[in-house]
């Protein structure tokens, strides 16, 4: 990382590469487009590198960077006026079927439902259950308050049990 920070090439290109696939994943994620990712991974990199001297080693590097991307991402959908988290947009109506027995669902299944989520509710999903972000950190990523976030991830929730039932 040192090496990095004095602006070391080889080094630079090591860490690069220990790095890039997650961080196209996080992208392709947030974004749903491959070009869209891949432009906002490299400009994250470049970000990165240009600004290793903010990174003063309170979390991991690949946290901070992720950290970049997503916001980068998030910046670029509202840059192209899609909706982060429609509040009001949806309205759904499921019953909660408390004693239903629980079923295994097979992973493609999920990730085919959350691809059919609603935008806003597709980055809730994935910042909380894939990213792992607690809905604090999702507020302020977002620029929502905590309990909106918690509120749009129940919704989601929801709407990905019924998507998945469907499938």
């Amino acid at each position: 990382m040192e090496k990095c920070k004095t602006g070391h090439r080889n080094s630079q290109y090591r860490l690069y590469t220990l790095y890039v696939d997650a961080m196209y994943n996080v992208g392709i994620r947030m974004l749903g487009n491959k070009e869209d990712a891949e432009d906002i991974v490299q400009d994250s990199f470049v970000d990165a590198f240009k600004n290793l001297s903010a990174f003063k080693y309170e979390s991991t590097f690949g946290a901070w960077l992720k950290r970049i991307v997503i916001n980068k991402s998030i910046n670029h959908l509202k840059a192209k006026r899609i909706p982060v988290v429609p509040m009001d947009t949806h309205e759904f109506q499921l019953k909660e079927e408390v004693n239903e027995k629980v079923e295994a669902v097979a992973i493609k299944n999920v990730k085919a439902g959350i691809d059919k989520l609603p935008h806003g509710y597709k980055q809730i999903i994935n910042l909380y259950l894939i990213e792992g972000y607690d809905h604090n950190e999702i507020g302020e990523i977002l620029d929502i308050s905590p309990s909106t976030s918690k509120s749009q991830y129940h919704r989601a929730k929801k709407k990905l049990v019924g998507i998945i039932k469907t499938l």
